[in-house]
Protein backbone atom coordinates (compact mmCIF):
# COMPACT_ATOMS: atom_id res chain seq x y z
CA UNK A 1 0.00 0.00 0.00
CA UNK A 2 3.01 2.23 0.40
CA UNK A 3 4.26 4.78 -2.09
CA UNK A 4 5.44 3.87 -5.56
CA UNK A 5 5.05 0.17 -4.96
CA UNK A 6 1.80 0.19 -6.83
CA UNK A 7 3.14 1.17 -10.23
CA UNK A 8 5.55 -1.72 -10.26
CA UNK A 9 3.10 -4.24 -8.90
CA UNK A 10 0.44 -3.24 -11.38
CA UNK A 11 2.77 -4.10 -14.23
CA UNK A 12 3.67 -7.43 -12.67
CA UNK A 13 0.07 -8.21 -11.79
CA UNK A 14 -1.36 -7.99 -15.26
CA UNK A 15 1.57 -9.94 -16.66
CA UNK A 16 1.13 -12.78 -14.23
CA UNK A 17 -2.54 -13.11 -15.07
CA UNK A 18 -1.28 -14.58 -18.30
CA UNK A 19 0.82 -17.06 -16.39
CA UNK A 20 4.21 -15.35 -16.48
CA UNK A 21 6.47 -15.91 -13.48
CA UNK A 22 9.07 -13.19 -13.39
CA UNK A 23 11.39 -14.66 -10.79
CA UNK A 24 12.58 -18.06 -9.64
CA UNK A 25 14.63 -19.40 -6.76
CA UNK A 26 17.07 -22.30 -6.54
CA UNK A 27 15.83 -25.49 -4.93
CA UNK A 28 16.42 -26.01 -1.22
CA UNK A 29 15.83 -28.89 1.17
CA UNK A 30 12.04 -29.37 1.14
CA UNK A 31 11.14 -31.88 3.84
CA UNK A 32 10.57 -29.39 6.67
CA UNK A 33 8.79 -26.87 4.46
CA UNK A 34 6.10 -28.65 2.52
CA UNK A 35 3.43 -28.57 5.24
CA UNK A 36 4.88 -26.14 7.77
CA UNK A 37 2.52 -23.20 7.20
CA UNK A 38 0.54 -23.78 10.43
CA UNK A 39 0.62 -25.73 13.67
CA UNK A 40 -1.89 -27.21 16.09
CA UNK A 41 -1.31 -24.35 18.50
CA UNK A 42 -4.35 -23.22 20.49
CA UNK A 43 -5.14 -19.57 19.87
CA UNK A 44 -6.98 -17.29 22.27
CA UNK A 45 -8.44 -13.86 21.62
CA UNK A 46 -6.22 -10.92 22.48
CA UNK A 47 -8.30 -8.17 20.84
CA UNK A 48 -11.73 -8.26 19.24
CA UNK A 49 -12.69 -5.12 17.31
CA UNK A 50 -16.33 -4.64 16.43
CA UNK A 51 -18.77 -1.75 15.99
CA UNK A 52 -17.79 1.20 18.21
CA UNK A 53 -14.35 -0.31 18.83
CA UNK A 54 -13.25 1.05 15.47
CA UNK A 55 -14.06 4.55 16.72
CA UNK A 56 -12.65 4.14 20.22
CA UNK A 57 -9.57 1.98 19.65
CA UNK A 58 -8.48 3.03 16.17
CA UNK A 59 -7.31 6.44 14.93
CA UNK A 60 -8.74 8.24 11.90
CA UNK A 61 -5.84 9.31 9.67
CA UNK A 62 -6.19 12.84 8.26
CA UNK A 63 -2.90 13.42 6.45
CA UNK A 64 -2.24 13.50 2.72
CA UNK A 65 -2.51 10.09 1.08
CA UNK A 66 1.05 8.67 0.90
CA UNK A 67 0.21 6.77 -2.31
CA UNK A 68 -0.76 9.92 -4.20
CA UNK A 69 -4.49 9.16 -4.18
CA UNK A 70 -7.28 11.63 -4.93
CA UNK A 71 -8.76 11.46 -1.45
CA UNK A 72 -9.20 13.74 1.54
CA UNK A 73 -9.10 11.48 4.57
CA UNK A 74 -11.60 12.59 7.19
CA UNK A 75 -11.34 12.90 10.97
CA UNK A 76 -13.65 10.72 13.04
CA UNK A 77 -15.95 13.68 13.69
CA UNK A 78 -16.11 14.70 10.03
CA UNK A 79 -16.46 11.13 8.75
CA UNK A 80 -19.30 10.50 11.18
CA UNK A 81 -21.13 13.72 10.36
CA UNK A 82 -20.87 13.01 6.63
CA UNK A 83 -22.11 9.44 6.99
CA UNK A 84 -18.79 7.96 5.88
CA UNK A 85 -18.19 6.06 9.12
CA UNK A 86 -20.94 4.57 11.26
CA UNK A 87 -22.23 1.45 12.95
CA UNK A 88 -25.24 -0.21 11.36
CA UNK A 89 -27.66 -0.84 14.21
CA UNK A 90 -29.32 -3.68 12.30
CA UNK A 91 -26.33 -6.03 12.37
CA UNK A 92 -23.65 -4.18 14.39
CA UNK A 93 -21.38 -3.95 11.35
CA UNK A 94 -19.08 -0.98 10.79
CA UNK A 95 -19.30 0.97 7.54
CA UNK A 96 -16.30 2.90 6.22
CA UNK A 97 -17.18 4.62 2.97
CA UNK A 98 -15.97 6.90 0.21
CA UNK A 99 -18.13 9.99 -0.31
CA UNK A 100 -20.68 9.39 -3.09
CA UNK A 101 -22.75 12.59 -2.95
CA UNK A 102 -20.41 15.59 -3.00
CA UNK A 103 -19.45 17.57 -6.06
CA UNK A 104 -15.70 17.14 -6.59
CA UNK A 105 -13.83 18.40 -9.66
CA UNK A 106 -11.94 16.06 -11.94
CA UNK A 107 -8.57 15.44 -10.37
CA UNK A 108 -9.80 16.73 -7.02
CA UNK A 109 -9.81 14.95 -3.68
CA UNK A 110 -12.94 13.03 -2.68
CA UNK A 111 -13.61 12.47 1.06
CA UNK A 112 -12.71 8.98 2.29
CA UNK A 113 -11.69 7.12 5.45
CA UNK A 114 -8.48 5.53 6.66
CA UNK A 115 -8.20 4.09 10.19
CA UNK A 116 -5.24 2.64 12.11
CA UNK A 117 -5.30 0.47 15.23
CA UNK A 118 -3.92 2.13 18.35
CA UNK A 119 -2.28 -1.14 19.39
CA UNK A 120 0.63 -2.71 17.54
CA UNK A 121 1.51 -6.37 17.15
CA UNK A 122 4.53 -8.55 16.46
CA UNK A 123 3.03 -11.85 15.41
CA UNK A 124 -0.29 -13.58 15.93
CA UNK A 125 -3.36 -14.71 14.05
CA UNK A 126 -5.35 -11.89 12.47
CA UNK A 127 -8.86 -12.32 11.06
CA UNK A 128 -11.00 -9.83 9.13
CA UNK A 129 -14.66 -10.69 8.60
CA UNK A 130 -16.27 -8.34 6.09
CA UNK A 131 -19.67 -8.42 4.42
CA UNK A 132 -18.50 -6.15 1.59
CA UNK A 133 -15.50 -4.21 0.34
CA UNK A 134 -15.25 -1.08 -1.82
CA UNK A 135 -15.72 -1.62 -5.55
CA UNK A 136 -15.71 0.57 -8.64
CA UNK A 137 -13.34 2.04 -11.17
CA UNK A 138 -10.69 4.17 -9.50
CA UNK A 139 -11.03 2.53 -6.08
CA UNK A 140 -8.09 1.05 -4.18
CA UNK A 141 -9.21 -0.66 -0.94
CA UNK A 142 -6.82 -2.40 1.41
CA UNK A 143 -6.49 -4.11 4.79
CA UNK A 144 -2.86 -4.16 5.80
CA UNK A 145 -0.35 -3.78 8.60
CA UNK A 146 2.77 -1.65 8.87
CA UNK A 147 5.59 -1.10 11.34
CA UNK A 148 7.45 2.07 12.30
CA UNK A 149 9.90 3.80 9.98
CA UNK A 150 8.80 2.18 6.72
CA UNK A 151 10.16 -0.01 5.21
CA UNK A 152 12.48 -1.19 8.01
CA UNK A 153 9.79 -2.78 10.20
CA UNK A 154 7.96 -4.16 7.18
CA UNK A 155 4.50 -4.07 5.65
CA UNK A 156 1.97 -6.88 5.19
CA UNK A 157 -0.80 -6.40 2.64
CA UNK A 158 -3.56 -8.88 3.44
CA UNK A 159 -6.31 -7.50 1.19
CA UNK A 160 -5.51 -5.20 -1.71
CA UNK A 161 -6.50 -4.45 -5.26
CA UNK A 162 -7.64 -1.76 -7.67
CA UNK A 163 -10.36 -0.91 -10.18
CA UNK A 164 -12.00 -4.06 -11.58
CA UNK A 165 -9.33 -6.44 -10.31
CA UNK A 166 -10.73 -9.95 -10.19
CA UNK A 167 -8.81 -11.49 -7.27
CA UNK A 168 -7.04 -10.41 -4.11
CA UNK A 169 -3.34 -9.56 -3.99
CA UNK A 170 -1.25 -10.44 -0.91
CA UNK A 171 2.18 -8.84 -0.50
CA UNK A 172 5.08 -8.57 1.94
CA UNK A 173 7.50 -5.63 1.98
CA UNK A 174 10.79 -5.85 3.87
CA UNK A 175 13.41 -3.16 4.32
CA UNK A 176 16.40 -4.49 6.25
CA UNK A 177 19.62 -6.17 5.16
CA UNK A 178 18.28 -9.46 6.58
CA UNK A 179 17.17 -11.71 3.74
CA UNK A 180 13.49 -11.92 2.87
CA UNK A 181 12.35 -13.68 -0.29
CA UNK A 182 9.36 -15.74 -1.32
CA UNK A 183 10.57 -19.29 -1.80
CA UNK A 184 8.76 -21.02 -4.67
CA UNK A 185 10.64 -24.27 -3.99
CA UNK A 186 8.23 -25.10 -1.16
CA UNK A 187 5.56 -25.83 -3.74
CA UNK A 188 7.65 -28.31 -5.73
CA UNK A 189 6.97 -31.60 -3.93
CA UNK A 190 3.86 -30.73 -1.92
CA UNK A 191 1.45 -27.85 -2.28
CA UNK A 192 2.27 -25.05 0.18
CA UNK A 193 0.12 -22.33 -1.40
CA UNK A 194 -2.69 -22.07 -3.93
CA UNK A 195 -2.05 -18.52 -5.15
CA UNK A 196 -0.09 -17.41 -8.19
CA UNK A 197 3.39 -16.04 -7.48
CA UNK A 198 3.85 -12.46 -8.67
CA UNK A 199 7.33 -11.60 -7.38
CA UNK A 200 9.81 -13.17 -4.99
CA UNK A 201 12.02 -10.34 -3.68
CA UNK A 202 10.38 -8.75 -0.65
CA UNK A 203 12.98 -6.00 -0.22
CA UNK A 204 11.42 -2.60 -0.81
CA UNK A 205 12.53 1.00 -1.04
CA UNK A 206 10.72 4.22 -1.86
CA UNK A 207 11.74 3.89 -5.50
CA UNK A 208 11.40 0.11 -5.83
CA UNK A 209 8.66 -1.34 -3.71
CA UNK A 210 6.87 -4.11 -5.57
CA UNK A 211 7.55 -6.56 -2.72
CA UNK A 212 6.92 -10.30 -2.92
CA UNK A 213 3.35 -11.19 -3.71
CA UNK A 214 0.68 -13.74 -4.52
CA UNK A 215 -2.50 -13.31 -6.51
CA UNK A 216 -5.39 -15.38 -5.17
CA UNK A 217 -7.04 -17.67 -7.71
CA UNK A 218 -10.54 -17.40 -6.23
CA UNK A 219 -12.65 -14.67 -7.83
CA UNK A 220 -14.66 -14.47 -4.60
CA UNK A 221 -11.57 -13.05 -2.86
CA UNK A 222 -11.91 -9.50 -4.14
CA UNK A 223 -14.19 -6.83 -5.52
CA UNK A 224 -17.55 -7.68 -7.02
CA UNK A 225 -16.94 -11.41 -6.63
CA UNK A 226 -16.33 -10.96 -2.91
CA UNK A 227 -19.46 -8.84 -2.47
CA UNK A 228 -21.63 -11.17 -4.55
CA UNK A 229 -20.61 -14.02 -2.23
CA UNK A 230 -21.82 -11.98 0.77
CA UNK A 231 -18.24 -11.29 1.71
CA UNK A 232 -16.11 -13.62 3.76
CA UNK A 233 -13.02 -13.91 5.91
CA UNK A 234 -9.35 -13.15 5.43
CA UNK A 235 -6.78 -14.59 7.82
CA UNK A 236 -3.09 -13.91 8.38
CA UNK A 237 -1.00 -16.27 10.51
CA UNK A 238 2.21 -14.49 11.46
CA UNK A 239 4.56 -16.99 13.09
CA UNK A 240 8.25 -16.08 13.20
CA UNK A 241 9.27 -19.75 13.40
CA UNK A 242 7.27 -20.80 10.33
CA UNK A 243 6.62 -17.70 8.24
CA UNK A 244 3.54 -15.86 7.01
CA UNK A 245 0.40 -17.64 5.79
CA UNK A 246 -2.77 -16.07 4.38
CA UNK A 247 -6.19 -17.59 3.68
CA UNK A 248 -9.46 -16.37 2.22
CA UNK A 249 -12.80 -18.08 2.86
CA UNK A 250 -16.01 -17.14 1.08
CA UNK A 251 -19.00 -16.66 3.39
CA UNK A 252 -20.42 -20.12 2.71
CA UNK A 253 -17.06 -21.79 3.39
CA UNK A 254 -15.88 -20.13 6.61
CA UNK A 255 -14.55 -22.85 8.95
CA UNK A 256 -16.68 -23.41 12.02
CA UNK A 257 -13.71 -22.87 14.32
CA UNK A 258 -13.43 -19.27 13.02
CA UNK A 259 -17.16 -18.72 13.50
CA UNK A 260 -16.90 -20.13 17.02
CA UNK A 261 -13.95 -17.81 17.80
CA UNK A 262 -11.68 -20.81 18.38
CA UNK A 263 -9.58 -20.77 15.21
CA UNK A 264 -7.27 -23.65 14.33
CA UNK A 265 -5.30 -22.89 11.14
CA UNK A 266 -4.10 -26.50 11.02
CA UNK A 267 -7.62 -27.42 9.88
CA UNK A 268 -7.90 -24.82 7.13
CA UNK A 269 -6.00 -26.52 4.34
CA UNK A 270 -3.41 -24.97 2.08
CA UNK A 271 -3.19 -21.17 2.33
CA UNK A 272 -3.53 -18.87 -0.67
CA UNK A 273 -0.13 -17.37 0.15
CA UNK A 274 2.82 -18.67 2.16
CA UNK A 275 6.16 -16.97 2.87
CA UNK A 276 8.54 -19.45 4.52
CA UNK A 277 10.75 -18.35 7.41
CA UNK A 278 13.52 -20.41 5.84
CA UNK A 279 14.04 -17.75 3.17
CA UNK A 280 12.75 -14.73 5.09
CA UNK A 281 13.95 -13.57 8.50
CA UNK A 282 10.50 -12.76 9.88
CA UNK A 283 11.62 -11.38 13.24
CA UNK A 284 14.18 -9.01 11.73
CA UNK A 285 11.88 -7.68 9.00
CA UNK A 286 8.44 -7.48 10.61
CA UNK A 287 7.64 -6.04 14.03
CA UNK A 288 5.39 -3.59 15.91
CA UNK A 289 2.70 -3.49 13.25
CA UNK A 290 -0.45 -1.41 13.45
CA UNK A 291 -3.47 -2.59 11.46
CA UNK A 292 -4.84 -0.31 8.74
CA UNK A 293 -8.11 -0.25 6.78
CA UNK A 294 -8.53 2.33 4.03
CA UNK A 295 -9.86 3.18 0.59
CA UNK A 296 -8.02 5.55 -1.68
CA UNK A 297 -8.87 6.66 -5.22
CA UNK A 298 -6.60 6.57 -8.25
CA UNK A 299 -3.09 7.18 -6.91
CA UNK A 300 0.02 5.32 -7.97
CA UNK A 301 -1.59 1.95 -8.58
CA UNK A 302 -5.29 2.45 -9.34
CA UNK A 303 -4.45 5.46 -11.50
CA UNK A 304 -1.53 3.78 -13.20
CA UNK A 305 -3.53 0.64 -14.00
CA UNK A 306 -6.77 2.44 -14.85
CA UNK A 307 -6.53 2.36 -18.65
CA UNK A 308 -5.79 -1.39 -18.66
CA UNK A 309 -8.59 -2.23 -16.22
CA UNK A 310 -11.51 -1.83 -18.62
CA UNK A 311 -12.61 1.41 -16.96
CA UNK A 312 -14.04 4.30 -19.02
CA UNK A 313 -12.34 7.65 -19.54
CA UNK A 314 -9.59 8.60 -17.13
CA UNK A 315 -9.17 8.01 -13.43
CA UNK A 316 -8.88 11.75 -12.85
CA UNK A 317 -12.25 12.31 -14.51
CA UNK A 318 -13.84 9.44 -12.58
CA UNK A 319 -13.10 11.22 -9.30
CA UNK A 320 -15.80 13.73 -10.26
CA UNK A 321 -18.43 11.01 -10.82
CA UNK A 322 -20.01 10.76 -7.37
CA UNK A 323 -22.37 7.92 -8.31
CA UNK A 324 -19.37 5.73 -9.22
CA UNK A 325 -18.59 5.49 -5.51
CA UNK A 326 -22.00 4.42 -4.20
CA UNK A 327 -20.63 0.93 -3.50
CA UNK A 328 -17.16 2.06 -2.46
CA UNK A 329 -17.53 1.03 1.16
CA UNK A 330 -16.25 -1.47 3.65
CA UNK A 331 -18.87 -3.31 5.71
CA UNK A 332 -16.88 -4.89 8.51
CA UNK A 333 -18.27 -7.45 10.90
CA UNK A 334 -15.12 -7.64 13.02
CA UNK A 335 -11.34 -7.78 13.18
CA UNK A 336 -9.97 -10.32 15.65
CA UNK A 337 -6.41 -10.76 16.90
CA UNK A 338 -5.42 -14.08 18.48
CA UNK A 339 -2.22 -15.12 20.23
Amino acid sequence: MHGLYTVLVAAVYFGTLAGAHKYSRSRHHLVARTTQYSTNKTYTIQDFYQAEDFFNEWTFFTGADPTGGNVAYQSMQDATSQGLAYVDDCDNSTVLAVDSTSSVPAGGNRPSVRITSNKSYTGGLFILDAAAMPVGCGTWPSFWSVGPNWPYAGEIDIVEGVNNQATNQMTLHSGTSSACTLDTAVNTTSEAYTGQVMGTNCYSTASSDAGCAFSDTDTRSFGYGFNNANGGVFALLWDASLGMSMWHFARSEIPSDITNLAPNPANWGVPAGFWSSQTCNISANFYQHSLVIDTTICGNWAGGAYSSSGCPGTCSAMVANATNFVDAQWIINYVAVYQ
